[in-house]
């Protein structure tokens, strides 16, 4: 698969790049392992400085680093914009957070002195998606980046340029050369990386496929990994909820990122007695939404990244029609150059249909119906995925109910379903295992080494942060 720049607005291809030739792989990846040994021992203090610098350049390039995203991968402009400087904010998290999440953790045991250290693990390979092409490297790399790991990223074949700008923002923030390096490699060089002895941990972000086969392979290799896979995530709505509010944010929750995202609500769970009237002011919002070129700030809904992407969500939308589904909005690819498919509206599928469980990874929503609490718990966990879920209710104990019974990593109450610097991030089930983000985030790739100490003699001091290896 070729590494490229292809526009999802045209289909026109616009650069392409060559792929690291096996010489010039292996002196990035000696590097990563050289730079690792002297960057684990740079004081907190200087990491915390260069990353607050790389916040800095996310701020101030965001129109720049936006233009690059909307190029490759399609997603609006103002929304191209809002991710870098959302990167921002997960860099001046660690910042603030890092050096407490990683000093010393005391533990007593009763006379010796006990404690928990963190150390860095080492090259860490992180093999990310096309559709949040800044944040989801960002998310990765602010927290590795300020524990003393040193990344390696393998990013989406068609968002190469966004990858090298990644690795240029933080040589220009003042990491040393080495602590950050893209990998323009083929899909067949992943398990070579791997495998390497100098690469200690691997992190995915994508679908349910590539998470089994790096998960395998880093197995395989007694290796580290976490898995942020896909989604088909709930969301429900009750009797007790504000209507219009859940519609409006039902429609944002959808669409979001031209509806490509893990965590985009895609199967609405709606009570009876209120389904009829959701049903109909939902096909309302989805009819004003405007379709069209991602640079245009007047655009809600851009095209998809590629096309075999289109491809494949017809015929996922085709099949569960034809097992029964109600077409009630769109349904077919627009006639325009690009990757366009619009807001599209399928109600009760039945459970043989790909609407009922599967990913839908575009602006295609699934309407369904419950009879009650009990029954859309039920809906809701009727998915081999566990990511995420929103939830419309202001009875208390039907909140209870949901947060307790719904099988997902993250349940968000009367609001959707967003990722935060200062929340943890991940799912179960087929979704993946392992977390992003916050305190789990940066303690996935650490050594939580168990010190003990002989009482009757002088301790070793504690440690407040990560001063020093």
């Amino acid at each position: 698969m070729a590494i490229a720049t292809i526009d999802p607005t045209s289909g026109k291809t616009l650069r392409t790049f060559d792929a690291l030739t096996p010489e010039q792989l292996e002196s990035k990846l000696q590097l990563a392992s050289d730079t690792f040994r002297a960057y684990r021992q740079t004081p907190f203090a200087e990491r915390a400085r260069w990353m607050r610098r790389a916040a800095e350049l996310l701020d101030a390039g965001a129109d720049h680093y936006g233009r690059i995203m909307t190029e490759e991968m399609g997603k609006p402009l103002e929304a191209a914009k809002a991710e870098a400087k959302k990167c921002a904010t997960a860099c001046r998290y660690y910042v603030a957070k890092a050096e407490g999440l990683l000093k010393d953790r005391p533990i007593d045991v009763g006379g010796d002195t006990a404690f928990v250290r963190y150390q860095p693990l080492g090259p860490v390979l992180a093999i990310m998606p096309w559709n949040f092409p800044f944040w989801q490297v960002v998310r990765f790399a602010a927290p590795a980046l300020m524990a003393g790991n040193v990344g390696l990223l393998k990013h989406a074949h068609n968002v190469p340029q966004c990858a090298l700008a990644l690795e240029t923002l933080f040589l220009d923030a003042g990491f040393p050369k080495g602590a950050f390096q893209t990998l323009l490699i083929e899909t067949a060089d992943v398990n070579r990386v791997i495998e390497d002895a100098r690469v200690r941990a691997v992190t995915l972000t994508g679908s349910e496929g590539a998470g089994r086969a790096v998960g395998a392979s880093a197995g395989k290799s007694l290796k580290k990994v976490v898995l942020e896979l896909g989604g088909s995530d709930p969301f429900i709505v009750m009797p007790s909820a504000d209507l219009d509010k859940a519609v409006e944010t039902a429609a944002s929750a959808r669409l979001i990122n031209n509806g490509q995202s893990c965590i985009a609500a895609k199967r609405f769970i709606v009570a009876e007695p209120i389904a009829a009237e959701f049903e109909r002011r939902f096909v309302e919002r989805l009819k004003k939404v405007t379709v069209g070129d991602p640079m245009d700030p007047k655009t809600d809904l851009g095209p998809l990244a590629t096309q075999g992407i289109l491809q494949g969500l017809h015929a996922q939308v085709e099949a569960s029609v034809k097992a029964g589904a109600r077409l009630l909005l769109g349904g077919k690819p627009l006639e325009r150059p690009g990757n366009f498919y619009p807001p599209t509206l399928l109600a009760d599928p039945p459970p043989a249909a790909p609407a009922f469980h599967d990913e839908l990874f575009g602006p295609v929503a699934t309407l369904l119906r419950a009879r009650d609490v009990e029954h859309a718990v039920e809906l809701a966990n009727a998915t081999p995925f566990g990511l995420g879920a929103s939830v419309w209710t202001r009875d208390a104990g039907e909140q209870r109910r949901f947060i307790d019974g719904i099988e997902s990593g993250m349940v968000f109450v009367n609001q959707m379903v967003v990722s935060d610097a200062r929340l943890p991030f991940g799912g179960v089930k087929n979704s993946g295992h392992g977390r992003e983000l916050a305190d789990l985030g940066i303690h996935e790739f650490l050594n939580a080494k168990t010190v003990r100490v002989a009482s009757g003699g002088d301790a070793p001091p504690a440690r407040g942060g990560a001063l020093s290896e």
